[in-house]
């Protein structure tokens, strides 16, 4: 093995096993959240008045479910995940005497990899925020796991507190503007502006992909979104950079591989995620009684949401390091095995959904109502599972691992096993 050559995925590491489950859960619970704006307009990712379908009872107490049990859970497992991985692949390269730059070589090619994904077959991307806050978070590399945490920590409770005080604002705005008169109004008359600018998007939207081909679609990402890629980085960066760099201190501090103590650990994961749970189906039920307005959605979705789950990701995260390494049995090793594609299957997904809604598919987009979607998570879970174990008994990497490993390390793997 040469001094750049990166270590092959080994099973029966405790530690890979227990990232490679984790990433597993996440990577198909993401698309419980992520169904919504791949088959419905994508201002129905947040809010439910944005469905081109019917959303009657049982679709809003669904939402409530995914609110509580998906939304932000999964991406934030993917971050600390990622945060990690970035630790775990600079001990691996230093290890071999690679070159220091290597690891930004990486996170270039996951860039590129994220605006493909972005342009060419779905605009909520999270690979190209990843890959900026990446090499932002390899500047801290070399901190202390302590220091990590602390410091990621306070910028993510500031970010969320920051944000909640913006949405709130606009909430309260329209509120007053309903009831006692002209105070806040201008922020009111704003947030229908945007409103209003977000339904006639969702219009060309479903226009194009029930009359469209995939020119169009292609097209109007360019056209009209060409750089909500960069207003991610900008609307995330204190969630994801943060989220990272506690990644870094829980890998280095041994969450992965077993080196604390699993009852305190198990504590600690069933605590955080039943106190997460508890408050974050308390800030649905507000949003609930609040009618599923605009406003009170936003507000919750991208402000106090950060708060109430965040004891939900890190207990998850605990818990989930615990149950990999014994995962077993068909649905254990499958769930490793989608674990260890992660980034085959959601560039994967991405495709499959195109072809399951756009008009030269199966022309489902904007037809199916929230249950609908839900089923459509479940048949995608089973393409998932039943395809990515049997792929790793033939070959070392997922097709896509295997590509940005030749391009980090700029040499040809043999891929078959």
């Amino acid at each position: 093995m040469s001094a750049a050559e990166p270590a092959l995925p080994t099973g029966a590491s405790e530690r890979l096993v227990s990232l490679d489950f984790t990433r597993g859960v996440a990577v198909m619970g993401i698309l419980g959240a992520n169904i919504i704006a791949f088959g419905q307009p994508y201002l129905a990712y947040m809010w439910p008045g944005g469905f081109a379908t019917a959303h009657g009872t049982v679709s809003d107490w669904l939402w409530v479910a995914q609110f509580v049990l998906v939304d932000g859970k999964m991406r934030g497992l993917f971050t600390l995940l990622f945060g990690a991985g970035l630790v775990l692949f600079a001990e691996r390269s230093a290890a071999r005497g690679a070159a220091q730059w290597l690891q930004l070589r990486r996170l270039f090619w996951l860039f590129l990899f994220g605006l493909a994904h972005f342009y060419l077959l779905w605009r909520g991307d999270i690979l190209t925020l990843y890959a900026l806050c990446g090499a932002i978070a390899l500047l801290l590399l070399r901190w202390s796991a302590i220091h990590q945490f602390t410091v990621g920590l306070t910028v993510y409770v500031f970010g969320a507190l920051w944000s909640s005080a913006q949405f709130g604002l606009i909430w309260a705005a329209n509120q007053t503007a309903l009831g006692s008169g002209e105070r806040y109004a201008p922020i009111a008359r704003e947030t229908e502006r945007i409103l209003a600018s977000e339904r006639a998007d969702a219009i060309r939207e479903i226009a194009i992909n029930t009359r469209g081909d995939y020119a169009g679609f292609v097209a109007h990402a360019f056209n009209a979104h060409r750089w909500n890629w960069v207003d991610l980085f900008q609307y995330t960066v204190l969630e994801t950079l943060p989220l990272m760099l506690m990644g870094m201190a829980l890998y280095r501090g041994g969450l992965f591989d077993g080196r604390l103590d699993p009852r305190m650990q198990a504590r600690w994961g069933w605590w955080g995620l039943a106190i997460g749970t508890v408050l974050t189906l308390a800030l649905a039920l507000w949003a609930l009684a609040d009618g599923l307005s605009y406003s009170g959605t936003m507000f919750a979705f991208l402000g106090p949401q950060a708060l109430t789950r965040l004891p939900a990701v890190l207990g998850l995260a605990a818990l989930l390091a615990l149950w990999g390494p014994r995962a077993a049995g068909w649905l254990g090793t499958r769930v490793t095995a989608a674990g260890r594609m992660a980034f085959s299957n959601y560039l994967g997904t991405s495709l499959l959904m195109l072809v399951v809604f756009q008009s030269w598919g199966l022309d489902l987009f904007g037809a199916l109502d929230r249950p609908r979607l839900y089923a459509a998570v479940l048949l995608t879970w089973i393409v998932m599972l039943a395809w990515s174990k049997p792929w790793l008994a033939r070959f070392r990497y997922g097709p896509l691992e295997w590509l940005w490993r030749c391009l980090t390390y700029g040499r040809f793997f043999a891929l078959k096993r």
